[in-house]
């Protein structure tokens, strides 16, 4: 039966055929075959078509369903890739501007960082400098402290002083006006401490005007002569000013020395 089945119709037909050709109830005086007698069977090859034309419909459309399917999931594929492509972009420009912010935010630090440095040395500098000058304003404040007492000391001894000299010309005003007129002297000062000048005039009587002069210096205990105008004798002169250190009479020194002017121009 199985054997039937899988043998094509034409086959089937064609075992109806001998060697002499149809055998047919009207054509040959055989009587009928087996074969002839078995029940036909009928396949539904129209029905098959049509089932198998559904399924290849229906196997069309799931094929242009998976196609579609798959250029939609294709090109949504592409679509995320491209995003994904433009994002990692996006993220490589963003993560090369932190790159750079941090390089540019580094080099800032340091650059503060070197300038708090520079800043530090100079406060320290400055805070060198400052506690030199305050040093150095205290000392001179000490200085001018004990230079303003020293003035001070001074000014009231000078005071003093010239309180004294005060009285003392009060008291040899006179005495010193007695040989002013009787010496034709007069006293000058230098400008020089314990030095005083001597100048006498009416020595010779040709020039009544003719001047004559000496310095006697009182810085020390002994008195000298530094200088005579003119000249004199310097043994005559060293004995004068011997007897006046002894004897401490300045009358008797300028009446000598007046003697000694006399006796040096006299003709």
């Amino acid at each position: 039966m199985a054997a039937v089945m899988n043998t094509p119709s034409h086959a089937r037909f064609d075992a109806s055929f001998g060697a002499g050709g149809l055998r047919g109830p009207y054509l040959t005086p055989d009587p009928p075959s087996m074969v002839d007698q078995l029940p036909s069977i009928k396949f539904g090859f129209d029905d098959l078509r049509d089932r198998m034309a559904r399924f290849t419909q229906r196997f069309d459309d799931f094929i242009e369903q998976g196609r579609k399917r798959v250029l939609e999931e294709r090109n949504h594929f592409r679509m995320n890739m491209s995003e994904i492509q433009e994002s990692q972009r996006s993220r490589r420009r963003e993560l090369e501007d932190i790159s750079n912010k941090s390089i540019a935010h580094e080099n800032t630090l340091a650059k503060e960082a070197q300038e708090h440095e520079e800043m530090q040395q100079q406060i320290e500098e400055l805070d060198i400098q400052r506690q030199n000058h305050e040093a150095h304003r205290d000392d001179l404040r000490s200085q001018i402290s004990s230079l303003q007492k020293a003035i001070h000391t001074r000014r009231q001894a000078q005071h003093h002083h010239q309180r004294q000299l005060d009285n003392q010309a009060r008291h040899n005003r006179p005495e010193l006006q007695f040989w002013e007129s009787h010496l034709c002297m007069r006293i000058e000062g230098l400008g020089i401490d314990d030095r005083i000048k001597f100048v006498y005039t009416h020595i010779d009587e040709r020039d009544w005007d003719r001047q004559c002069a000496f310095e006697l210096n009182m810085e020390t205990k002994d008195y000298q002569v530094v200088a005579v105008e003119p000249a004199l004798d310097d043994e005559a002169v060293d004995a004068v000013v011997e007897r006046l250190n002894e004897t401490r009479d300045l009358a008797s020194f300028l009446k000598a020395m007046r003697a000694l002017f006399a006796a040096s121009i006299r003709p």
